[in-house]
């Protein structure tokens, strides 16, 4: 039999480029004195652990900025990745504050001064970050417009863009939080959500009359519902007790453990206990774990929380309910939606109830739940001289029913009141109709929905508001819909590409991974006469139509790149594992050294390349692949065996 071909033919042209290997920032990391126990603290006592924590930050400002920008955590080697032979440990050197940055970014208090306006009085930890467009964006998101007359407390969201050229450091462990996230869930690198509890009252002492503060959390996570809880216990004590209050808040946080998800999480803040799960890619859709509260050992729990990002649906929807299938629809399709809003409060919560409506396909485009004329991308956003991007804002300032007239999709609300009685229907508006922030609330659109309209929902939803649901079961029911719709959408989509996966027969050890065929609109419409949305859903319409549009959005694009990362990586996995399959040793046997060191470089970039992009592969098969290139090694003369040892990526 012909000998098996030479690594060095051209049919084994692996693409690979070896990265650097990031052990250095990985050795930089260490901990200068003292190390942090798997119980959440310094060895040392807990005052103690503060500001030895403080300290050594003011000590070494620029090293705690760097490791703590993506903060690094403790894992047991049970909850490695199996892409990760050596476990998390690389990363279990820990700085003072990373438990505190996996979670926030930092903590600012924004108030109001007669002559700056709105200006940041405090950013906490002291050795946080933020660039002057990043605070001039918080200064201005963090206050509600001046029309919006919120007197006493008010909570929303906003969010931003990070300014260009940060330094961003990764750690692996951090890494893998994000892989093992529903993709909805996933932290975009881009965006900070900023997440506000805005206190005005009337206060004669002070020149204006008024006391104006907002406290904001900075976070990369938008985990909507957990940072809401947050504030509301915090923020009350803080406008009392000031600046300490808020050092001790952010001490506590940073005894947070890491963001895992898929684990009970318990969370102390200020002398309560906020007990909650964060989602995995591996919950079935549509279902949420319960976090019960009522176990003896869970005596000092003071607060479970059923959800760490959901909103209440049904009450962000309960103005526009009538149209909920043709929002879906305009989501879906990433086309350009302006929520007009009486406050930011109602304005945040319904652009991301909108954001949601789609899951668990991620919504890929920009979305601001609170949008100002202050924003950075004010003029970007409203230009005339081009199509409106695909953006969802949410806005309260009179100035936008002007400047965003020609948006095509706009929906003005007005205050968010859990109904008494059944809303009457509301008939979708001429755009022309809306020349005020005070028209009459509705949808304003020239669009026609490509489904029929499912009157089923709305008799259900309606007949849930005469006998007086709860809304919690009422935005279940709301949540099934979209999700049942969503998934009816996409299952053609995902079985198509699915078959355009190489079939495992055609993966060889000794040729490059085979790829993934072409995505073809034609033949995809071909496959829906068959198994399309009809198999599981009974709504009637232009489904082709609806894909043909959806085919062209950013939401396609995102899910399609997201998919076929997927599949590539699996063929490189099961590149892996035929390799392992293989007698290499036996191989190298009956070719020439030059052969052999190559065969070898090639699979060393391949053990790198399974840990870089984190490949779907047992740690099994990345020991016997290091067993195989040691044995190869080893059946080599000193001389070389010395090289290879030393040599990690070419």
């Amino acid at each position: 039999a012909p000998a098996a071909p030479s690594p060095l033919a051209p049919a084994w042209t692996l693409p690979l480029q070896a990265a650097p290997v990031r052990g250095g920032a990985r050795r930089r990391r260490r901990r200068a004195g003292g190390h942090v126990t798997p119980g959440g603290g310094a060895e040392a006592g807990a005052g103690a652990a503060a500001g030895s924590a403080m300290s050594l930050r003011e000590r070494s400002p620029s090293g705690a900025v760097e490791a703590g920008e993506n903060a690094a955590a403790e894992a047991s080697p049970a909850e490695a990745s199996p892409a990760e032979p050596d476990g998390p440990g690389r990363c279990l050197s820990l700085l003072p504050w990373d438990r505190f940055s996996a979670w926030l970014h930092c903590v600012c208090v924004v108030g109001f001064d007669l002559e700056l306006g709105q200006a940041v009085e405090v950013i906490y930890p002291l050795h946080s970050k933020l660039t002057d467009k990043e605070k001039t964006n918080i200064c201005y998101l963090s206050f509600p417009d001046s029309n919006s007359g919120c007197l006493g407390d008010t909570q929303f969201c906003f969010r931003f863009r990070r300014s260009t050229g940060r330094k961003v450091s990764f750690c692996c462990f951090l890494d893998q939080l994000d892989r093992d996230l529903p993709v909805y869930l996933k932290k975009d690198p881009a965006y900070y959500y900023g997440y506000v509890y805005f206190r005005q009252v009337r206060d004669k002492s002070l020149k204006r009359g008024y006391f104006q503060k907002s406290l904001v959390l900075i976070s990369k996570l938008p985990y909507v519902h957990l940072f809401r809880t947050m504030l509301k216990q915090i923020a009350p004590e803080y406008f009392e007790k000031s600046e300490a209050f808020l050092e001790a808040v952010c001490s506590d946080v940073d005894r947070w453990p890491p963001p895992i998800p898929g684990k009970i999480l318990h969370l102390p803040i200020m002398g309560i206990i906020m007990k909650l799960r964060i989602p995995t890619y591996r919950d079935k859709p549509g279902t949420t774990p319960i976090v019960q509260n009522m176990h003896q050992a869970d005596a000092q729990i003071s607060m479970a929380l059923p959800t760490v990002h959901e909103v209440d649906l049904f009450r962000c929807f309960c103005p526009v309910f009538f149209h909920i299938q043709m929002l879906w629809e305009l989501v879906l399709l990433g086309e350009p939606l302006v929520v007009m809003a009486p406050s930011p409060s109602e304005s945040s919560e319904t652009v991301l109830a909108l954001v949601s409506c789609i899951s668990p396909l991620k919504y890929c485009s920009d979305f601001r739940p609170y949008f100002t004329i202050h924003d950075s991308e004010f003029k970007e956003y409203t230009t005339r001289t081009q199509a409106p991007p695909s953006v969802i804002l949410g806005v309260t300032n009179p100035f936008f029913a002007k400047t965003l007239q020609h948006w095509p999709h706009i929906i003005r609300i007005g205050d968010i009141k859990l109904p008494g009685e059944v809303p009457k229907q509301v008939k979708v508006k001429k755009l022309k109709n809306l020349k005020t922030l005070d028209s009459k609330p509705g949808v304003y659109t020239s669009y026609k929905p490509y489904l029929n309209k499912d009157e089923e929902i709305v008799k259900q939803l309606q007949k849930g508001v005469q006998q007086k649901r709860p809304t919690e079961a009422q935005s279940v029911i709301l949540r099934r819909y979209f999700l049942e719709l969503t998934e009816s959408f996409i299952i053609p989509l995902e079985r198509y590409v699915a078959s355009l996966m190489p079939l495992q027969k055609c993966i060889s050890p000794w040729k490059s991974p085979p790829q993934l065929r072409q995505f073809s609109q034609d033949d995809f419409m071909k496959t829906l006469e068959k198994a399309g949305p009809q198999l599981t859903s009974g709504l009637k319409g232009d489904w082709i139509g609806l894909y043909r549009h959806f085919l062209k959005s950013p939401n396609f694009d995102g899910w399609f790149r997201s998919r076929q990362k997927e599949m590539t990586q699996k063929l490189e996995a099961l590149h892996l594992e035929a390799l392992c399959n293989e007698n290499l040793v036996f191989w190298s046997q009956k070719h020439t050294e030059v052969e052999t060191v190559d065969l070898v470089l090639k699979l060393k970039n391949k053990l790198l390349q399974a840990d870089r992009e984190h490949l779907p592969v047992k740690t099994d098969t990345l020991k016997k692949l290091q067993m195989h290139i040691n044995d190869i090694i080893l059946a080599l003369p000193d001389d070389l065996q010395d090289i290879l040892l030393k040599t990690g990526t070419t």
